[in-house]
């Protein structure tokens, strides 16, 4: 199938840009176009104008300020994945990315981007979740930073308006040294998860854990953040540790769907969690 007729703009600033999105009806900015396209293409989404942002200078840079990993709207997927300061501060993307997509579509593909989409089957929204991300968004009524918490509306929605453009997500980075993992399973390498799972760990001078974040994707309309805080620090990370605590994804209202049902998906989410746990308790180790 070809997409329905539309005007295509290629503002050179964020200014017009912003004017577009404002005075446009059903306007819709494009970035890497590895969804929208094909959303396009089988008359899933229309609109009367694509607004390719590519042009806008300074969008496309990886930078660290303070404890916030900047990440522009125009960073693609495998810039991320190759990038030394992402690797340094933030390796659990490096090591997510590399069951996003395919390297084909990562070298197009957009983190911004996938993250406003919002499908709940991304790594990407579940990085950002995992990460406290601040969503900034730039209107005719100026810059607005959304907490992720906020951003997170419900299935594909997110508190973004209509007139209003994402110019970066800012990452709060974990400074003290700690253990990571990013497991799913998914019918084939490179397709959406059916259950995603990513953990982050930190252990102290004892080996007792200091911290622990998981967050879960796949399970809903929207990522979902375990809570192992209570169960997990203090304690000396183990097997049964990380059985135990895994146990609790299996207790989260997962959907049914033509990919799974929700029994299978509790299951599952029992099984990402505990693995991403171990590898995460074994670098955490590691790291120290």
């Amino acid at each position: 199938m070809k997409s329905a007729p539309f005007i295509w703009h290629r503002p050179e600033s964020l200014a017009q840009a912003v004017e577009l999105l404002s005075t446009l009806d059903n306007a819709r900015i494009i970035a890497g176009g590895q969804t929208l396209m094909p959303m396009l293409a089988m008359r899933y989404a229309y609109m009367d104008h694509l607004i390719d942002v590519n042009a806008i200078p300074g969008l496309d840079r990886i930078t660290l300020e303070g404890d916030e990993v900047c990440i522009g709207a125009l960073v693609r997927q495998r810039d991320i994945e190759q990038s030394p300061l992402i690797l340094q501060h933030a390796p659990l993307m490096v090591e997510a990315y590399q069951l996003v997509g395919h390297i084909q579509t990562r070298n197009r593909g957009t983190f911004v981007g996938s993250v406003c989409n919002f499908d709940p089957a991304s790594e990407q929204p579940a990085l950002a979740a995992i990460f406290n991300a601040t969503i900034i968004a730039v209107g005719p009524r100026g810059e607005r930073r959304v907490p992720f918490d906020e951003f997170a509306v419900g299935f594909m929605t997110t508190s973004i308006e209509p007139d209003e453009m994402v110019t970066q997500i800012r990452l709060r980075i974990w400074t003290e040294p700690h253990g990571y993992a990013f497991e799913e399973f998914a019918r084939r390498h490179g397709d959406f998860a059916i259950v995603g799972a990513a953990v982050m760990v930190s252990v102290d001078a004892n080996r007792s854990i200091r911290r622990a974040e998981a967050v879960l994707c796949g399970m809903g309309g929207q990522p979902h953040r375990l809570d192992l805080a209570g169960m997990l620090e203090g304690r000396q990370p183990d097997a049964d540790l990380a059985r135990l605590a895994a146990s609790r994804a299996g207790e989260i209202d997962a959907i049914s769907d033509t990919s799974a049902s929700a029994a299978y998906r509790k299951r599952l989410a029992c099984t990402v969690t505990e693995r991403a746990l171990g590898r995460a308790f074994s670098r955490a180790f590691n790291a120290n």
